[in-house]
């Protein structure tokens, strides 16, 4: 595979949507779409594959977070449609780490920065977020440091 940029296989992906009249799939790969265009109007930049991935990363906790209350809530046709858009948004994203090369990252990191306490999460994290966004659930990554840290 090339090294095409996320942006452009987003866009590729969008013109397959509609080639294939896949109204679900297209809907959700143009939000994405609009959601990085709205960064980039606002801030007056063009996103690199970095920021995209961090705008796909809160994309797809939002959907999870949706997802869980709608369940809660027996409301099976509307976890169903944050689901299915879920599933489009972790095409995206890169694969995610297993538990064993989450705590080995989680390790260096915290060796890296010299942590000892909860009062150096802010460093362990610094080094850590570049390397899993998109990859782990940072709020599932914070929660290992804190225990790991207290």
């Amino acid at each position: 595979m090339s090294e095409e940029t996320l942006k452009v296989r987003i866009k590729t992906e969008m013109k397959a949507a509609m080639r294939a009249k896949n109204k679900p799939r297209l809907g959700t790969i143009r939000l994405i779409q609009a959601e990085i265009k709205r960064i980039e109007v606002d801030e007056r930049i063009e996103l690199d594959d970095t920021r995209v991935l961090a705008i796909l990363d809160k994309m797809s906790k939002q959907r999870r977070d949706s997802l869980s209350q709608f369940n809660d809530a027996g409301r099976d046709d509307l976890a169903e449609q944050e689901q299915t858009e879920l599933d489009v948004i972790a095409e995206f994203l890169p694969a995610a780490l297993t538990d064993e090369e989450l705590q080995q990252l989680i390790e260096q990191a915290i060796t890296a920065s010299g942590a000892q306490a909860m009062s150096d999460m802010g460093k362990v994290m610094g080094i850590l977020k570049p390397q899993v966004q998109g990859r782990a659930d940072m709020g599932a990554v914070s929660k290992q440091i804190k225990s790991r840290l207290s």
